[in-house]
């Protein structure tokens, strides 16, 4: 999840043509109003549904953080409760539990429920791992392991999931296949196949590929285009392109888009921002808080204004429960909220985008 941009010296970002400053000592932050209506009341009319990271822990036990999850989002994604080390933490042993718990809390609360994720390098079971590590599960037996993995979570959730991030994260920033135990033991075939095996085990979801620095125009998103394009063309579902949106404010806003969200809606495909937050570096203050909500304004107004963006997901909404400062030494703050679920005005950017829309 790692974003690598050059910074930059200009003191404004461009916003689908309107001008945001963000920059300079002058700078006014973004208002932090509260907005009457919940965000996903506000997106209602823009076809876009508006979602949530969901931290199962907290939704169990913090009831501010279940609360606002219910009140805020028309769409929910487990953080971690459907990866694979969480499903089936031993071989043929699964643990379903807080995966059924989310769908149940979406069900009850009239949301929607993306699936995250069926094919990645991380977050894999141990037991997994160490076998194609000491050649106990070649390369025969690891293929089926997967197709066994992917069908039995989608079918499990059929119906239920709007969306699958079926592939996450296979390309480098050069637009290299990335070298994970997938691509060394099955070849890149094995993109193919999981979109197959997650299109018969429900064929009524849509099935993302997915992946960071994306956002615009690059080698990157590029080397998505031409795979998107090549499995279209061999009839392979792949439906939709997402946008994880892992920014930071001391990097400069991705160029181009708009542009990119295009080129796959020209292909025939869904677009969604799928992990939306923007971290800075610590010491919070205003001015950073005016570019953090310039940077997600920016973003949501691409989807909004895009024909087949359909959802705009933030990778959690509190600073309180944020991935982001453990891994990412000194810097935080990367959410819509603050720790104590005040709003920023990077929630009263998205309220107003969403409004506009």
């Amino acid at each position: 999840m790692n974003v690598f941009r050059m910074p930059v010296s200009v003191a404004s970002v461009a916003v689908l043509g309107a001008t945001v400053m963000i920059t300079g000592a002058g700078t006014q932050p973004a208002r932090a109003h509260p907005n009457p209506a919940a965000l996903r009341t506000l997106a209602a009319g823009t076809g876009v549904r508006v979602g949530t990271a969901v931290d199962m822990a907290a939704l169990a036990d913090d009831t501010t953080y279940r609360t606002t999850t219910a009140r805020e989002f028309n769409s929910v994604t487990a953080e971690n409760a459907m990866k694979w080390e969480s499903v089936e933490p031993s071989r043929g042993t699964y643990d379903w539990r807080q995966a059924d718990d989310l769908v149940r809390f979406a069900r009850a609360h009239g949301q929607a429920v993306r699936g995250h994720t069926l094919v990645w390098h991380n977050q894999l079971p141990g037991w997994l791992t160490a076998g194609v590590a000491d050649g106990s599960i070649g390369a025969t037996e690891l293929r089926a392991v997967l197709r066994d993995h992917i069908t039995k979570e989608v079918k499990r959730y059929k119906g239920r999931i709007y969306q699958w991030d079926v592939v996450n994260e296979v390309f480098e920033d050069d637009g290299s296949l990335r070298n994970s135990i997938w691509l060394q033991q099955l070849g890149p075939s094995y993109i193919e196949d999981a979109f197959r095996w997650a299109h018969a085990a429900d064929p009524k979801a849509k099935l993302f590929l997915n992946d960071y620095n994306v956002e615009g125009v690059n080698a990157k998103s590029t080397a998505y285009y031409d795979l998107a394009k090549r499995l279209r063309a061999k009839k392979v579902p792949v439906q939709g392109f997402g946008i994880q949106g892992h920014l930071a404010i001391q990097y400069g806003f991705p160029g181009q888009v708009a542009e990119n969200l295009a080129r796959f809606e020209k292909l025939g495909m869904q677009t969604a921002f799928t992990e939306v937050d923007v971290r800075m570096i610590l010491p919070v203050d205003d001015t950073k808080l005016a570019t953090q909500a310039a940077y997600f304004r920016g973003l949501l107004d691409a989807c909004v204004q895009a024909r087949r963006c359909t959802s705009f997901t933030v990778w959690g909404f509190s600073d309180k429960y944020s991935w982001v400062p453990g891994v990412f030494a000194g810097q935080g703050a990367a959410t819509l909220m603050d720790e104590e679920f005040g709003r920023k005005p990077a929630f009263g950017a998205v309220g107003e985008g969403l409004a506009a829309g």
